[in-house]
């Protein structure tokens, strides 16, 4: 087992995918570093050898990618927490930050919906 940037690649699968499992490396980026370092993008994690694992991990020196691009987006957070910008309020709240609407549906952000409890007795006093 391939174990790149103290993260285990998946066996079995395309070098291609499997390079995805890497925090910040999608698909151009993976398509990118293994073209960088010489290697075919549907050979398979289970034969990639020492030599390309170290062409793999010198090929990636380039991008920020796991730890580095973690603390770089919760910082990022961060600060517009400490702004008290609207997106950083959003971000405080757990609220969907990008403008969608939370009427209906946002339920991924906004966690369990809850009932309101004697909302039925309100109804039937009037």
């Amino acid at each position: 087992m391939a174990r790149i940037l103290g993260v285990d690649l998946p066996r079995n699968k395309a070098m291609s995918v499997a390079l995805r499992s890497i925090y910040g490396v999608g698909p151009t980026v993976s398509v990118e570093v293994l073209t960088k370092a010489g290697i075919e993008l549907t050979k398979n994690s289970n034969d990639i050898s020492e030599d390309e694992i170290r062409a793999i991990r010198t090929a990636l020196e380039d991008y920020t990618v796991e730890g580095d691009l973690r603390r770089e987006v919760g910082l990022n957070i961060k600060r517009l927490k400490d702004l008290n910008c609207y997106r950083g309020t959003r971000h405080k709240k757990g609220l969907p930050v990008r403008g969608q609407r939370t009427h209906t549906n946002a339920r991924t952000r906004k966690g369990k919906a809850v009932a309101i409890a004697g909302k039925k007795s309100i109804k039937s006093m009037k």
